[in-house]
Order: structure tokens, then sequence, then C-alpha cells
């Protein structure tokens, strides 16, 4: 954090030694102690608040932003490290590429390790596709923890939970595909739904309002089916109070608050004590991020209303079988009613249990009557994926980062 802009608006002193350390960085590259042939590297997650002087020629001048692996790039990493395991034959590697959007070279490697251990354990002769699909849940959506306590009703509200979600998700244009749900405890979740997110460049207010709706689709199920709502919708929540912030503070995709963005690209507002925005204008925001949010849960529970039938079935097959794939969707809605939307994905293959799986998690946490929550790592943000769960809350590219792209 050494090279973090100074602010002329910090309190006397309060930065001193971080200041007195960028001046010296400065000045040594500056060339008063000339060295020849030495050239300096430096690497940030957060080059929108470096201090300007380190960005004038002669010293950082030259800026290579390296962004997550593409389709392509996860592809030719694959092949990087696949190349010691010994792979059944027919093992597609695109397709694996398919399923880790979001993941970086490192979660990739870690994701090649985890799955040649998972098939050791199985006392298998080569690498599978079905141990590279274990490999990623687990990495994503952590260790599975059957053997929880989790009493009928507990159970009966997370299915319910994460049926909305499916269901919701399926109906709008624009959420994320669905490829697994699961009622068996991961990590610290108690339930689980995978979607394979579009890789966008650009989102729109349509895309983002989409997938708050399919977010919001657990907890309107909740209040569809047993009248009242639990905690268990804490991420959810923060996950789309983020998103509209995000719309009409940033993004200026909300038409009473205009064309304006109140982005903070220098990162000194932490040190201001006043909003860059009257007391007027703060109540306007306050009341337009609570009306999208109402508007979008209203329509998840009108959504799911008028599939209630089928809601229920999908909720009472998850309680069946405790984890189903896209095919048991079509099985019950039909295909998908947008054919025009790219879904990315491969064909169904013959075994269900073979899907697609991962790249996003929704979270139904443990329903506890403090109102507390463990978090589970995200999916998104980890946020592998993109979330919209929150892969990475630094992430310029996501419209729930509440950063602009």
């Amino acid at each position: 954090a050494i090279g973090r802009a100074r602010g002329k608006n910090a309190v006397t002193g309060s930065n001193d030694e971080r200041e007195n350390t960028l001046n010296q960085l400065l000045t040594e590259m500056d060339g008063f102690q000339t060295d020849t042939n030495v050239i300096v590297l430096a690497a940030t997650n957060r080059a929108d608040i470096l201090d300007k002087a380190l960005l004038r020629a002669g010293r950082f001048d030259r800026q290579i932003y390296v962004d997550l692996p593409d389709l392509n790039e996860r592809e030719a990493i694959f092949k990087v490290h696949l190349k010691p395991l010994k792979l059944a034959p027919g093992l597609d590697i695109k397709f694996l590429a398919r399923q880790t959007p979001g993941f970086s070279g490192a979660d990739i490697a870690n994701v090649c390790n985890e799955a040649a251990l998972i098939a050791a354990r199985r006392n298998k002769d080569a690498v599978d596709r079905e141990d590279f699909l274990s490999a990623v849940d687990r990495i994503v959506g952590g260790l599975e923890k059957r053997s929880r306590i989790i009493s009928p009703e507990e159970k009966r509200a997370i299915a319910f939970h994460e049926a909305g979600h499916a269901t919701v998700s399926w109906l709008t244009r624009y959420a994320a595909p669905l490829v697994k749900v699961t009622i068996v405890p991961r990590g610290q979740s108690l339930g689980a739904a995978w979607y394979l997110p579009e890789e966008r460049q650009l989102t729109t207010a349509d895309q983002i309002k989409d997938e708050m709706c399919a977010t919001l689709g657990g907890r309107a199920a909740e209040q569809i089916i047993f009248g009242k709502i639990s905690t268990g919708a804490l991420s959810d929540l923060e996950k789309v109070s983020r998103q509209a912030m995000a719309m009409v503070t940033i993004y200026g995709l909300n038409e009473k608050i205009g064309n304006i963005t109140y982005y903070d690209s220098t990162g000194q507002r932490d040190y201001g004590f006043t909003k860059p925005y009257s007391e007027k204008t703060a109540q306007i925001i306050d009341e337009e991020i609570s009306k999208i949010v109402e508007e979008q849960y209203q329509r998840a529970l009108k959504i799911l209303s008028d599939n209630r039938d089928k809601l229920t079935r999908l909720a009472e097959m998850l309680l069946e079988r405790e984890v189903i794939f896209k095919e048991d969707l079509i099985e019950i809605f039909g295909p998908r009613p947008f054919p025009d939307v790219e879904d990315g994905q491969e064909a169904p293959a013959s075994d269900p249990k073979a899907a697609p799986s991962v790249a996003q998690t929704s979270e139904a946490e443990q329903i506890t009557g403090d109102g507390k929550t463990p978090s589970a790592s995200d999916a998104s943000d980890a946020q592998v994926a993109r979330p919209a769960e929150d892969s990475s809350s630094d992430s310029p590219s996501d419209p729930s980062s509440g950063q602009p792209s």
C-alpha cells in the first residue's frame, strides 16, 4: 500500500510513514543513485488508487493489465497442467475450460491436482471427466458434509430456497443458466446452486435485474411456501443490495439519478468526512435502491406463484435425490423459453451426473434464530466466477462489485 495516492484531506501526520516511504521510492526510481541494468517491477490489484507520480514517464510508465484467462486461455492452461496426468480417453479439455469461468491459472492448477487426488482415492487408472467435475465442486463449494445434522424442517426450507433460485433463473432471460442444484452441505453452506455464467464484457440494466430476480428467488420461495422468511437469504440480500447500489450510484442506470456516477477512482473517499452528494440526493439514492430490489422481489414472487406446482415438484425432487441437474429442470419446465440466449454449454451428457458442474454458487446459509450466518467461500465473487456472487469484490468488470468497467 506504499504507492497509494497521497490525499489532500488526510489528517496531518496520519500517513507520514507511508508518504515518506513513497517519496523515497520516487527518489530511487528517478536515479539519484544510478544503477545500470536495473528494471523496477511492481504489481497491484488497485492501479486506480496509485499515486499519479508513480505512473509518470521514467517510472512505472509501462503498464500491463493481467486479466483472468478467457475460454481459450483456460484451455491452454489446462493443457500445461494436464501433461503429467494420465487422462481417460476422450477427455475434452475445452469442456473443462467451459466449466471454470473466472478461474485463475493457479485455480486451474489446483483443479488438476485435486482431480488426480480424487481419481486416486477412487482407485482409478486414469483421471476422467467425473473426477474433474468433483474437483471443481470441491474447490468452489468446499468439502461435502453429509454428516451435518439438519432437521427435516430446515432441510425442506433449504430445498425450496434452492428450488426458488433454480426456477427463477430458468424462467428469466439473462440469468445464468443452471447446471446443478444440491442440498448436500458443503463447506459452511447448507445448499448451493451452480450456474454457468456468460462471459460478458458489457452488462445492461436488464441483465443485472434478471440476475437480481434470480438471486431473490430463494427468499421469495420461502415466502410463498411457508408464509414466512428466514435468515438463510443473507448473502442473497447482500448481493442484490450491492448490485442495486452499483446501478444507481456508479453505472448511471437509474432514471431518477440520471447520467451521473459517484464512483471514486482515486480511493481518497476513505479519508473524507463528506459524501460527494447532498442529503437530498442521498435520500433519493436510498429510495431508488430499495425500489429496484423490491421490484425484482415482487417479480420473483409472481414468477414462482405462476409456477408454484412446478416449484413444489422441483423441491420434492431435490429432497428425494439431494442433487438435481439441468436435465431435471428440462423435464419439469421444458426447455428454457429463450432459444436465442446462448448458454455456452455442451449438449447434455447421457448420464446426468456427468453434466457440467460449477461456475457460481448461490448459498442458502445455516438458518438460525440469531440472524448470524457463516460465510461460505465465493464461487463468484470466488468470486471464482464472475459473479454476480462477488467472485472478487475488486473486479471492475463485475456489476455487483460496485466498480465500473
